[in-house]
């Protein structure tokens, strides 16, 4: 049997004992959870990638905590229908009554001018927000709403969350429950979904209405088939969103202009944020070109600054620009996994000691105990340099940066060999 509400929300739970994962937040002894169960709960930014619950969870506080609800979406609302939700939760004020909550879904989206608008509702406790977001909050709520708010951060759910949704929908709803469903494969139900809640309980039910009696099979080939043919149905809440500019990103990493420009247009056509897209290309300048084009993130800062000027549609020109030189820029991630090869030496040699001569000595002790003591001033030498120990004792010819093959790291690659020799082994 059909019905018109989709599985996902049928299955959503209504309580905090319902709510898979984040127990960080909310399991058993967690701070959220006792200020929800307190009914003590602040204004807040729940942030996270799709489908972890950001939504759910707003509603079971506001149940649990038996408060007004009102619900705006920052893609089809504008500041009088902020306005108008703060004079209905001022016209329900008596006293001794909880004031209400406001959730606010993609919060991000909201305008400078629409996000001002919430501050005196937020500072007075006329309403309490709750806001989501799939974009950091530092980058895109303003610093006086965010001041004024918590931000808890949403973990990705992990493979036994995301298949202990499948059995529970298969067992409690009730018309799964009527149906024999063997789960043959499901790497194709995880890989499609992508990791979020809701699009793996539609698919689920998408998968199981296509097949005709009470025995139905879910394969990895019937999975990846059915979805094919109902790929416009199963994705009509743009869940492509991250697929689109994952291709991006691939694209100009690629060095494929003409494929950037492309997947460029279809964000700009699906009403992307300009100010999200310029974000993701200034990183891209610094993890995927770097120093195989010091340039690239020059450009890039210039086009972020600019586009955060213009907006629509003058950026897309500015932005096409700097995606089709960026892709056809050479490459190297070199300072990319130079970061991460010296942060994950950290983690494993823990705080090793500053060699002394690096030390700081801004007082007579420290100078008589050795701090900076035998310090070469690299300046005071030929060609600015001097052999000397930057390193802890411990890691001491340590390489993390490895120049990639390109022009202009082959030169750098050169001056370092000059310079230590074979100290790094460039």
């Amino acid at each position: 049997m059909i019905t018109s509400i989709p599985l996902a929300e049928r299955m959503r739970p209504k309580t905090l004992n319902e709510y898979v994962g984040q127990q960080h937040l909310v399991g058993e002894g967690s701070i959220l959870r006792e200020l929800i169960e307190k009914g003590m709960v602040p204004s807040m930014i729940l942030w996270g990638s799709p489908g972890i619950g950001k939504t759910t969870l707003a509603n079971i506080i506001s149940n649990t905590t038996e408060r007004p609800f009102f619900s705006l979406s920052a893609i089809n609302s504008g500041v009088k229908d902020v306005r108008d939700v703060i004079q209905k939760a001022k016209s329900q004020q008596f006293f001794g009554t909880k004031n209400p909550i406001l959730f606010i879904d993609e919060i991000h989206r909201f305008s400078k001018s629409q996000q001002d608008s919430l501050l005196g509702a937020v500072e007075s406790g006329t309403i309490t927000l709750i806001g989501a977001t799939t974009e950091n909050p530092s980058f895109e709520v303003i610093s006086a709403l965010l001041s004024r708010c918590q931000v808890y951060t949403l973990e990705p759910l992990d493979r036994n969350a995301l298949m202990g949704l499948v059995h529970q929908a298969l067992t409690q709803d009730q018309f799964l429950k009527e149906k024999k469903v063997n789960i043959k494969e499901e790497h194709a139900l995880l890989q499609l979904s992508g990791g979020d809640a809701r699009k793996l309980l539609n698919l689920l039910e998408l998968i199981i209405n296509n097949q005709e009696g009470e025995e139905v099979e879910i394969s990895d080939e019937k999975v990846k088939r059915i979805a094919q043919q109902n790929i416009i149905k199963y994705d009509k809440d743009g869940e492509q969103h991250y697929d689109i500019i994952s291709a991006f990103i691939k694209s100009i990493r690629g060095s494929d202009p003409n494929a950037g420009v492309y997947w460029l247009a279809r964000m700009i056509e699906g009403g992307e944020d300009p100010k999200f897209i310029a974000r993701r290309v200034l990183i891209l300048a610094s993890e995927d070109i770097g120093n195989a084009n010091p340039t690239a993130i020059v450009m890039a800062n210039t086009c972020f600054q600019a586009v955060n000027v213009i907006g629509w549609p003058g950026s897309r020109i500015i932005l096409s620009q700097c995606v089709t030189y960026l892709a056809s820029s050479p490459k190297s991630n070199a300072a990319y996994m130079a970061i991460n090869h010296a942060q994950a030496e950290v983690k494993v040699s823990g705080n090793l000691n500053v060699p002394l001569p690096l030390r700081n000595a801004p007082t007579k002790l420290m100078k008589e105990i050795g701090y900076g003591k035998e310090y070469k001033y690299a300046h005071d030498h030929p060609n600015n340099f001097v052999h000397q120990e930057y390193l802890p004792s411990d890691i001491s010819g340590k390489k993390f940066y490895e120049p990639m093959n390109n022009a202009r790291e082959n030169d750098l690659r050169k001056r370092l060999k000059a310079l230590w020799q074979e100290k790094y082994g460039y």
